[in-house]
């Protein structure tokens, strides 16, 4: 197994400033917008855009919400280990807000299918989008494409993107990883 470094702690930066960037571009105050992190990865880079546009481009107090996809996947019951869910947190009305989808890797799109189900518990958003830190563009079941992309790789089918955080794995880096 080898694994290549695709994105370094800085590049990581770079690309969450322009991640926000371009988020402020279509939302501006966000009064009308959430974002929501897909459980369990998606939620440290919901965290970190939320922090960059409050404490440096000065949005006030953005809605953050994590939304759990175990149940909702069309594949829960298909694995022989008992599944763990994690915790949905979602403290305000989805109905009639725009929703901002976030999670670190689109592979297949089957989580982000799952997403869109589970949101409706909630309300019914007026729009949902999606942004990703990094988009395997090969790989996708579904027709689900971010509407915010970090970075775009060509994996193929045998290659696994890693994407590590310095709140959870001690650094921000991006890994390709070959079997």
């Amino acid at each position: 197994m080898s694994q290549k470094v695709l994105l370094n702690s800085k590049e990581v930066t770079i690309i969450l400033h322009r991640l926000a960037c371009q988020l402020i571009e279509k939302h501006l105050d966000f009064s009308d917008t959430i974002l929501v992190g897909i459980q369990p990865r998606g939620v440290f880079l919901a965290e970190r855009l939320k922090q960059i546009l409050e404490n440096e481009y000065q949005v006030p107090e953005i809605s953050l919400g994590y939304l759990d996809i175990t149940f909702f996947r069309d594949d829960f019951r298909r694995t022989d280990k008992p599944l763990e869910a994690n915790k949905t947190q979602i403290n305000f009305i989805v109905e009639n807000k725009k929703v901002i989808f976030i999670d670190d890797v689109l592979f297949t799109g089957r989580s982000i299918r799952s997403a869109l189900t589970a949101i409706q518990s909630f309300g019914r958003p007026s729009e949902i989008e999606l942004l990703v830190l990094i988009d395997r563009r090969f790989s996708r079941n579904l027709p689900i494409q971010p509407d915010y992309r970090g970075r775009q790789v060509d994996a193929i089918n045998g290659e696994k993107v890693k994407v590590s955080w310095k709140e959870n794995d001690g650094e921000d880096t991006v890994f390709l990883i070959t079997n």
